[in-house]
């Protein structure tokens, strides 16, 4: 019995070459949540048509567990997985053809490239269960999580820094964006031939998985409403400020932005900023661990308000920006990585509610921002920031930003008292 367990154990430990499916995820679902905004600017939307169109984009994750019931039964994981990987290149191949066809063939490409993401999202979860056993997964989650980061800091810079300099050389904006979209389309066409080659399925561990998911803390109906205006209260800042943040590095001096480079952008908020978020999840992700999730919303004590005051501090250190701009490079990466660090461990006091909201459903998922739950609070306050922005001004806006996050406390304060 303990043999044919050390054997199962190795053939698990052998597939771990299966979290290459949430790298290569990360290709286009880090085009569509970071890079779409800028490519709408670039285009020629405003302010306010540009964050709607892209916060449009969070649908088919907002609407994940629809999409879960529908695909689920449609055909076996494996075949799923490869069907939609071979749609994803054609869907980034019908992205760059559109860069020269107007903006909204680069929306309707972009909604498609999202739908499809979030179908992979949920093939690949499928065969990582079935594919490793449960009692080998946590040692596959950390490196799964930083893989899934680092794709994040790689596809945002490197996307972006390749862009810039086509922009620079051939002054043709669109040809350099169609350009970057085909380099995409290349990589993740690799990642694709490797998994069509090399992807192993095994339906060994369903029994075991059945077992594991009995034990499954449920969700209690009786706190999903308050659990559900927590999460809201928790992400309105962040929501608000998502695209905005993008939006004041971009603009020009004279509406009061910063005037960044899309290099610059893509360092900043790219690679320094991803970095920072990445390590406040971890972070976040440890503080998390030590505190126990039984006591639902009202769980977590002093953990959970660290948590949630970082998430307030965020949309503060953009204020300070509009009114002390930094003027090197050096100085835009400091405050962008403060920002980050602190949203990214802000997401740890957003594991509370959700465990109101779904029990421990999420509790597996790499990429915190494609949680349905997550996906959905913030649709609105994301496709509302750049009305907000062109109406208010950047100081303005962030102070208001500030102020909401400050009265977002308060309402969780209040929410949470026994």
């Amino acid at each position: 019995m303990g043999e044919a367990r050390q054997r199962e154990g190795l053939s698990s430990i052998g597939k771990a070459w299966c979290l290459t499916l949430f790298v290569a995820e990360e290709i286009p679902a880090t085009i569509v949540i970071y890079v779409a905004l800028l490519m709408f600017l670039q285009m020629g939307m405003a302010l306010a048509e540009a964050t709607f169109f892209s916060a449009l984009l969070f649908l088919p994750w907002a609407l994940k567990s629809f999409i879960r019931s529908l695909v689920e039964h449609v055909m076996h994981p494996r075949l799923l997985l490869h069907t939609v990987e071979i749609l994803l290149c054609g869907a980034l191949v019908l992205l760059a053809y559109c860069c020269n066809k107007g903006v909204l063939p680069v929306f309707y490409s972009l909604f498609s490239v999202c739908l499809l993401c979030s179908i992979h999202s949920l093939a690949s979860q499928a065969c990582y269960e079935r594919t490793i056993h449960p009692l080998y997964r946590r040692f596959l989650t950390p490196p799964g999580q930083m893989c899934s980061q680092m794709a994040i800091v790689f596809t945002y810079g490197a996307f972006i820094f390749l862009v810039g300099i086509l922009q620079v050389y051939s002054r043709n904006i669109r040809y350099s964006w169609q350009v970057g979209s085909y380099v995409a389309a290349g990589v993740f066409l690799l990642f694709t031939l490797f998994h069509l080659a090399f992807l192993t399925f095994s339906n060994d561990n369903s029994q075991v998985e059945e077992r594991h998911c009995s034990k499954k803390i449920l969700p209690s109906r009786g706190n999903f409403w308050r659990g559900a205006s927590l999460l809201f209260l928790l992400l309105l800042p962040q929501g608000l400020m998502f695209y905005a943040r993008v939006l004041y590095l971009y603009d020009v001096h004279s509406n009061g932005g910063l005037q960044c480079t899309i290099q610059e952008i893509g360092f900043a908020q790219g690679t320094v900023g991803v970095i920072a978020f990445s390590l406040g999840l971890l972070l976040g992700r440890r503080i998390v661990r030590k505190t126990t999730l039984r006591g639902g919303s009202n769980g977590g004590g002093n953990s959970f308000w660290l948590m949630a005051c970082s998430l307030a501090l965020s949309p503060f250190v953009y204020l300070l920006m509009t009114i002390y701009p930094p003027q090197y490079l050096l100085h835009l990466s400091f405050c962008t990585g403060m920002a980050q660090l602190f949203f990214g461990l802000g997401l740890g006091a957003c594991r509370f509610p959700l465990t109101d909201i779904s029990g421990t459903r999420y509790n597996a998922l790499l990429n915190h921002l494609r949680i349905p739950p997550l996906a959905t609070v913030m649709l609105l306050p994301m496709a509302a920031s750049g009305y907000l922005v062109s109406q208010l001004g950047y100081t303005n806006f962030f102070l208001f930003n500030t102020i909401c996050a400050f009265f977002c406390l308060l309402g969780i304060f209040v929410l949470r008292r026994p």
